[in-house]
């Protein structure tokens, strides 16, 4: 008996504990091949699903998921959490110039890669309604495109002068924090929240989860036509966290499948995508997953 061709899908997907496996073909499946583009960063490519529709699975930060939703691009998001974290630690300042409480922010110059990221939407999102900054009242200086092209920063945002660095700028006082990302690029520079660790953990068991970073996206076309196929990936990807060793399940997973294990977060990033003009309007946690993503969710008794 002939075998059936498997479906090969171009794929964008960084490289972490969680996909390894399934990257290394140690995660097989009898319908799927993928063909993985190399990437050592997959947020450099993310201009390419959003303005090129590059991809038939990729990963995608969730804001950017958000603003591609709104702006009718061609993909649907799969409950399948690749990246998150905590957020305290990102925002920087330079100590050399003097303590820095977070409410002082109110009036001065942050700096972020660009205003649209995930990571600075997060920050400021926890900024404003746990440390009482008005981020209207904030000079944001970007130094990059927002990812998704229709859409055009606030005017509270400014373009940094060509040539400009963040770190330069926060050690030279040129901005005042910085929203710096996972690593303090200089060992000048300090959290500007204090414990950072431990409020992340405070956040995260107040708020029933940890931020997403990033989450996984799916052709459109794809999900309608083959949701057998749609169905696999997500087993496949759940198989390969497994095969991590990663915990699996509970409140601080940071590693969530399903849409009701993800949804307390996702409302939490639109409603900060909303209040910060990121998005036209307020999406529903159910509109951005179709029929097919929509009932995805580990079966009884497949959980380590």
């Amino acid at each position: 008996m002939a075998t059936a061709t498997k479906l090969k899908l171009h794929t964008m997907l960084g490289n972490y504990p969680n996909t390894k496996a399934l990257k290394s073909g140690a995660i097989r499946s009898d319908l799927v091949d993928f063909d993985f583009v190399e990437v050592k960063v997959a947020n450099n490519l993310f201009k390419q699903v959003v303005r090129d529709a590059k991809y038939d699975v990729a990963e995608l930060a969730i804001v950017t998921y958000l603003q591609a939703k709104a702006y009718g691009k061609p993909y649907v998001l799969m409950p399948v959490v690749l990246v998150s974290r905590g957020q305290h630690h990102t925002i920087a300042y330079n100590p050399d110039r003097g303590p820095l409480n977070p409410l002082e922010l109110n009036g001065k110059r942050i700096g972020v890669r660009a205003y649209t990221v995930t990571t600075g939407t997060w920050a400021r999102g926890i900024l404003a309604s746990d440390y009482g900054i008005d981020i209207n009242k904030v000079d944001w200086i970007t130094f990059e495109d927002p990812h998704v092209a229709e859409y055009q920063d606030p005017p509270i945002v400014r373009r940094a002068p060509e040539g400009k660095q963040l770190t330069q700028m926060l050690l030279d006082g040129e901005v005042t924090a910085g929203i710096v990302g996972d690593k303090l690029p200089d060992s000048k520079l300090k959290h500007l929240i204090p414990d950072a660790e431990a409020a992340a953990q405070k956040w995260a068991e107040r708020h029933h989860g940890v931020p997403i970073n990033h989450m996984l996206v799916v052709r459109q076309e794809l999900s309608r036509s083959r949701p057998d196929v749609v169905k696999d990936i997500f087993r496949q990807l759940h198989d390969s966290k497994r095969a991590a060793g990663l915990p699996d399940g509970g409140e601080l997973d940071p590693y969530r499948f399903g849409v009701e294990a993800c949804r307390p977060i996702l409302e939490i990033i639109i409603d900060f995508c909303h209040q910060q003009k990121l998005i036209p309007r307020r999406l529903s946690v159910d509109e951005l997953f179709d029929d097919t993503t929509r009932m995805l969710k580990i079966p009884d008794g497949a959980r380590s």
